[in-house]
């Protein structure tokens, strides 16, 4: 079965007992992130999070389609764990993020991807039941190698 690409998270959510092996970075995160995306509205948990995090931020996304805003963070999320392993489409359309949040676009600081990794893990702690040191380990250092991606590209 193709799943359409935007479309994928709302799919694996509802699959009942997904399991993924969890010898890699990128198999411990995305078997983390399914979870919390079946135990409920993670991304809007998320976004209530980050928003709120700094008035600045929230001024960045004041004219933002915020449907179109969740499911593109869905994909970033999904691109994410390709990032780590070296995956040359990800970094490809990771490349392509970049710039258009960088300083000539959207002018989105260095300093705001704290702000993001630090949401993202507080509600990923919020709705994964399974969540312990080596997810919290995980998830940071995937989330740090794509801000890295990102701010090296500012």
């Amino acid at each position: 079965m193709i799943v359409p690409r935007i479309r994928w998270f709302t799919r694996l959510a509802h699959i009942g007992d997904f399991s993924v092996d969890k010898s890699t970075p990128r198999e411990v995160f995305l078997a983390s992130l399914y979870r919390c995306l079946k135990a409920g509205d993670f991304i809007g948990a998320f976004y209530e999070r980050f928003l709120a995090s700094s008035d600045v931020i929230a001024a960045k996304f004041a004219k933002t389609d915020m449907a179109k805003q969740r499911l593109m963070l869905a994909k970033t999320l999904k691109l994410t764990a390709g990032v780590m392993e070296g995956d040359q489409a990800a970094l490809k359309e990771l490349r392509d993020r970049a710039e258009t949040h960088d300083r000539d676009h959207l002018n989105i600081r260095p300093e705001y991807y704290d702000y993001w990794r630090a949401a993202l893990i507080e509600t990923a702690i919020e709705f994964d039941p399974q969540w312990d040191v080596q997810l919290h380990v995980t998830w940071d250092r995937i989330l740090t190698d794509v801000i890295h991606h990102m701010t090296k590209h500012y």
